[in-house]
C-alpha cells in the first residue's frame, strides 16, 4: 500500500528522476524561467524551494549541500550571490507556476515556472493597477457623463480640423494668386 506517499515518481526511476530535476533546477536559476509541463514544474517546484531557502544561510555547509543537489558551480554561484540577495526578506514561496495550455503533439499541459522576484513585468503592473468599484449610487451617471464630455471633446476636434484643411487650400490659391 501506498499511504502517504505523495511524491511523483514522473514515470522515472530514481537516478533519471534525480538527473533531470538537477538539470531543470539548474536550468531555472540561471535562466530565471523555464517552460515544462505542469507536472514537472510541480515536481521542480519542490526540490527547487527548500534550496533557495538554504541558500539564505551562505555558509561552506550550505554551498556543499546544496552542490550536492545542483552538481553545477555557475548556478550554486547564481544562486548564492543574486537569487538569495533578492529572496532575503521572503518567508517562502519562491516561485510561481503560469499555465500555458496544452502541447500540440501529446496535449500535456505546458506552463511557465518562474522566480517570483525576476518578472520585473508583472511586479510594476502589480504596483500602478489599481482596481475601481462599481457601483450603482451615481457610477453609471458620472462614466456617462465623461464619454459625453469626451465626445463632445472629439467632435469640436474634428470641427477644428476640417475647418483648418478648408483654410489651407485657400491660403495656397491666395499664393498662387499674388505670384500671378
Amino acid at each position: 500500500m501506498r499511504h502517504n506517499k505523495k511524491f511523483n515518481h514522473l514515470g522515472r526511476k530514481s537516478a533519471h528522476r534525480k538527473a533531470m530535476l538537477s538539470n531543470m533546477a539548474t536550468s531555472l536559476l540561471i535562466h530565471k524561467r523555464i517552460k515544462t509541463t505542469v507536472a514537472k514544474a510541480k515536481a521542480l517546484r519542490l526540490y527547487v524551494e527548500p534550496l533557495i531557502t538554504k541558500s539564505k544561510n551562505d555558509s561552506t555547509h550550505s554551498r556543499r549541500i546544496v552542490f550536492s543537489y545542483l552538481r553545477s558551480k555557475e548556478a550554486v554561484t547564481e544562486l548564492f550571490r543574486d537569487i538569495s540577495a533578492k529572496v532575503a526578506d521572503r518567508p517562502g514561496g519562491y516561485t510561481r507556476i503560469i499555465k500555458l495550455g496544452n502541447r500540440l503533439g501529446d496535449n500535456a499541459e505546458m506552463c511557465m515556472i518562474e522566480l517570483v522576484d525576476y518578472n520585473e513585468h508583472m511586479l510594476s503592473t502589480k504596483d500602478t493597477k489599481k482596481k475601481s468599484r462599481r457601483s450603482r449610487r451615481g457610477g453609471a451617471k458620472k462614466a456617462a457623463e465623461t464619454a459625453t464630455a469626451k465626445n463632445t471633446n472629439v467632435e469640436a476636434e474634428k470641427v477644428v480640423k476640417e475647418e483648418a484643411k478648408k483654410e489651407t487650400p485657400k491660403a495656397d490659391t491666395e499664393k498662387k494668386e499674388d505670384k500671378a
